[in-house]
């Protein structure tokens, strides 16, 4: 895929010329429908699992929450290659360097592969002091391991298809990527109560609809790849060497980071609410369990939207920025933070006021109820921050400002997540937990606006350099 394939793009004679002169906020909303849905669609994934084991009992409901922290893993494993393999795919396809952009295509996918046998090799070895580790009761142990193995026996395919997802997005393609996530998306909603109950497989059967209708995306995203213009990922293509290793690291390491602390922040959730559930009885911990696994899942729900209307800016700021149009960069960013806090302000009003009435549709247990309705409101409290988060570290990383993007990305689940949890517990307990992703997102908050300023800053002096050559050369 290049500028030279001939491929029209309305107006504009090829891709380049359609991502680097197409008017910024109409090209990131048409950009970001597709990336919107299928953010939702991948969240559904867990959101799905968790709805119908909620049917069977706390105890599932716990089981599949604790098994989070391994998608979680996997996840930031695929999100590692498949933004560093695309951060670099599109700044490369701005710049006209066809050749890097194909080889990265063919690098990226095959080092997620890699990483994901290591994975299921790795977590079929360790199973049960992984489920021991990632919180789980002696009530849920033997459903947390029967979930986890399945998962696991999915993990190339699951770390492949964040790659091809990833490459087709940042190569200005969301409506394939969307078309693969929707069509695994929708099947799992549909085997979900087919295995579990029709089957009578239970968690069993939510594990393995998860990781068919992964497989069934998987082989959509693949088709994606041939048309369309889009890069067509190649065996000959593979270039296992430092430079391509080190580009994804620096364009997917703010992803590894944010996904991989995300995972480490709901381990030490789950082993913080067991800890202080169990203070008053074992049935509190696996209440305690599945209440912080709703809540999460609800707080990524609604996140989700807002990432895919960052992801469908993350491509225009990518080609912006290797073409070295600084200004569209900037303008996108804005345009982004404002229509996110907007949505986000909504969101966070609409979340306090019906906190029970959403966990309810989970799990209807008071019990439950009650401790995911407090840790729901807590954080909903600062959903409106979120938009300044979120796109600031898609900008950094965009743009391959590498080290402070991994900083940004490292904020929320972990640079202040952990200290505060530890904090938060030892001081309130329970509520403890529950309070921490909310001061956490403050903390995020405010360390975004020195990084942002910085990158900012650069551009100016860029700007001033291009307008005034004899500076350079001075």
């Amino acid at each position: 895929m290049s500028g030279s394939n001939g491929k029209k793009y309305g107006e504009y004679d090829n891709k380049l010329d359609y991502m680097t002169k197409t008017p910024v906020k109409k090209l990131i909303l048409k950009l970001s429908v597709p990336t919107i849905i299928s953010m939702l669609v991948t969240t559904l994934y867990n959101a799905a699992d968790t709805y119908f084991v909620g049917k069977i009992s706390t105890q599932a409901t716990a089981a599949v929450g604790v098994v989070f922290a391994v998608m979680a893993i996997i996840q930031a494993v695929g999100f590692f290659c498949g933004h560093g393999s695309g951060n670099y795919i599109a700044r490369s396809l701005g710049a006209k360097k066809d050749k890097e952009a194909n080889e990265m295509a063919a690098t990226g996918f095959t080092i997620a592969i890699i990483l994901g046998l290591i994975i299921t090799v790795s977590g079929f070895f360790f199973s049960e002091p992984i489920a021991i580790a990632l919180g789980a009761t002696e009530n849920i142990l033997e459903e947390t391991k029967t979930y986890m193995r399945i998962i696991l026996i999915g993990a190339p395919i699951m770390t492949a298809q964040f790659v091809v997802n990833n490459q087709l997005r940042f190569q200005g393609s969301a409506t394939y990527a969307m078309v693969g996530l929707l069509s695994g998306g929708i099947i799992n909603v549909g085997l979900d109560p087919l295995f579990i109950f029709g089957f009578g497989l239970g968690v069993k059967g939510a594990a393995i609809a998860t990781v068919m209708s992964q497989t069934v995306s998987f082989i959509v995203l693949l088709m994606g790849t041939k048309v369309g213009g889009n890069l067509k990922i190649r065996y000959s293509n593979i270039r296992l060497n430092f430079y391509y290793l080190k580009e994804i690291t620096n364009g997917g390491a703010p992803s590894l980071f944010r996904q991989g602390l995300a995972a480490a922040a709901t381990i030490i959730m789950n082993n913080m609410a067991k800890k202080y559930g169990m203070l008053e009885s074992p049935e509190m911990a696996d209440a305690a369990l599945a209440a912080m696994s709703i809540v999460t899942r609800t707080a990524m729900f609604a996140n989700s939207a807002l990432i895919g209307f960052g992801q469908g800016y993350q491509p225009v700021c990518s080609f912006s920025y290797g073409a070295k149009k600084y200004s569209r960069v900037r303008e996108g960013y804005f345009f982004c933070v404002k229509i996110a806090t907007i949505f986000l302000a909504v969101v966070s009003v609409l979340a306090v006021i019906f906190a029970p009435n959403i966990v309810r549709v989970f799990r209807n247990d008071d019990l439950v109820v009650k401790i995911g309705a407090e840790a729901l409101r807590y954080q909903a409290s600062v959903f409106v921050l979120g938009g300044v988060i979120i796109m600031s570290n898609m900008m950094m990383q965009s743009i391959g400002k590498g080290v402070r993007a991994t900083i940004m990305s490292s904020a929320r689940s972990g640079l202040f997540f952990i200290p505060l949890i530890i904090i938060l517990t030892n001081k309130f307990g329970l509520r403890g937990v529950e309070m921490t992703q909310m001061f956490a997102d403050i903390c995020a908050f405010l360390l975004s606006i020195p990084l942002v300023t910085s990158v900012f800053r650069e551009f100016n002096e860029e700007e001033k350099l291009k307008a005034n050559p004899a500076e350079q050369k001075a």
